[in-house]
């Protein structure tokens, strides 16, 4: 019969994630990881498996915890006020935690080494998967009327998704929450508008 783990799996999978989201993939040390999770290396590689492995779940877990008001903006009845609640909701969450500005998705990995690229694809390809829920919620808004006929979704996908991002990289770098909700309102200042709206 195994040895039964002697820490919550649950709380170490937290505290990693905090690591990672304050540090990035790189910058996050093996020691910061145990001690943020309060065991020794082997037990973490037992429930985790390797830095990659851990990071990923810790990804899983920032997506399934913090980022639910994308399922949320998607359900919302114009194509602004997706933009808007998105907007927003990632001001707050860039804000919400002095201990570890911006965005995980962001700032996990920007730049790294060969090492890290995997973890750097998965980050684009969750973020192009974000992406592409934005454009076909635009394309349906085009189709109702709410954008108009002459609004190029996956443009309008981009560019909220190029604010959002340079918003999580200004928090990261200790842009005020009223500051970045200044942005925020610039940004929807040129939201095109349809018949329907």
């Amino acid at each position: 019969m195994g040895r039964r783990r002697e820490f919550d799996v649950e709380k170490a999978l937290d505290a990693v994630l905090c690591v990672f989201w304050r540090k990035g993939y790189e910058g996050a040390s093996y020691t910061d990881l145990t001690e943020a999770a309060g065991v020794e290396r082997p037990a973490l590689y037992a429930a985790f498996g390797n830095k990659e492995a851990l990071f990923r779940r810790a990804l899983a877990r920032y997506y399934e915890r913090y980022l639910s008001y994308i399922p949320e903006a998607l359900q919302l009845p114009t194509a602004r006020e997706v933009a808007a609640h998105i907007l927003y909701s990632a001001i707050d969450l860039n804000t919400r935690y002095p201990a570890h500005t911006g965005c995980l998705g962001i700032n996990g990995v920007l730049a790294g080494s060969e090492d890290a690229e995997p973890v750097r694809q998965a980050l684009i390809d969750a973020r192009a998967a974000g992406e592409a829920q934005l454009r076909e919620r635009f394309e349906r808004a085009r189709a109702e009327g709410d954008l108009p006929a002459t609004a190029r979704p996956d443009a309008l996908a981009a560019f909220v998704m190029a604010v959002l991002h340079g918003m999580a990289v200004q928090a990261k770098a200790g842009f005020s929450r009223d500051k970045l909700e200044t942005v925020a309102e610039q940004a929807l200042v040129t939201w095109p508008v349809g018949s329907a709206s």
